[in-house]
């Protein structure tokens, strides 16, 4: 696994790629109820985590969000962990021992980092971290939809993924996703700290520290690298 990403560890000491399932949209009201991510370190090594996190006392699952991520409340209070300890479990995962730079890797990383720089607050990193949108490479890459599903297909992944809803079932195909991306065309520090948004609804209103934000349109094809969100 290591070797499929040797031109991104040139800058950096870890790769971790997350994905979050949340009670619902918005931050200031929802939490995150589960939380998965796989880190691959420069020499090899490979870290996982995935966490059922508690609601507070009394609050319900709304029945749309257990549909969508047959994730149930009687799951989450039989197997879940408070949020601190989710978050510092996270938070170790990330940091590592002697890492200077690690980059986070999410499918629609906007909706998931709004989520954890909440989950995270308190929580001081000594390590520089960077963040790749795998939505915005898809976008140049392949026509709409771009679900993490569609990318799925579109790289003939099915017979070793699955795109459950369930947050470790996501990172696991995001991490084939992304190999599959940069063995396509190896580009990907490109789009590190950039995130495309589509203009008819504006740029994101919570912003990403370090992140670049600009306006992309949709294709129907992979773009000549000239034509490129980083090269706009």
């Amino acid at each position: 696994m290591k070797n499929s990403f040797l031109n991104l560890f040139v800058h950096f000491d870890a790769i971790v790629f997350f994905d979050t399932e949340t009670s619902g949209l918005d931050t200031a009201r929802e939490q995150i109820i589960e939380l998965a991510a796989v880190c691959i370190d420069k020499n090899g090594m490979i870290d996982e985590m995935d966490e059922f996190v508690k609601m507070p006392e009394g609050k319900r699952l709304d029945p749309k969000i257990i549909e969508l991520t047959h994730i149930t409340d009687e799951m989450l209070e039989k197997y879940g962990i408070s949020p601190t300890d989710a978050a510092r479990r996270f938070h170790s995962l990330i940091e590592g021992k002697g890492r200077r730079s690690v980059l986070l890797i999410a499918h629609n990383a906007q909706f998931d980092l709004e989520f954890t720089r909440l989950f995270l607050k308190g929580h001081k990193f000594n390590t520089a971290l960077k963040f790749l949108d795998t939505v915005t490479v898809y976008k140049d890459r392949a026509p709409y939809p771009h679900r993490l599903e569609t990318a799925i297909t579109h790289y003939g992944l099915e017979d070793k993924v699955q795109n459950s809803h369930r947050a470790i079932d996501d990172v696991k195909a995001l991490v084939e996703v992304t190999r599959a991306m940069n063995e396509e065309r190896p580009d990907l520090q490109d789009y590190v700290n950039l995130f495309g948004y589509n203009e008819k609804y504006g740029a994101p209103k919570i912003k990403i520290a370090g992140v670049t934000y600009k306006p992309q349109s949709y294709t129907n094809s992979i773009r000549p690298e000239k034509y490129t969100l980083p090269k706009a």
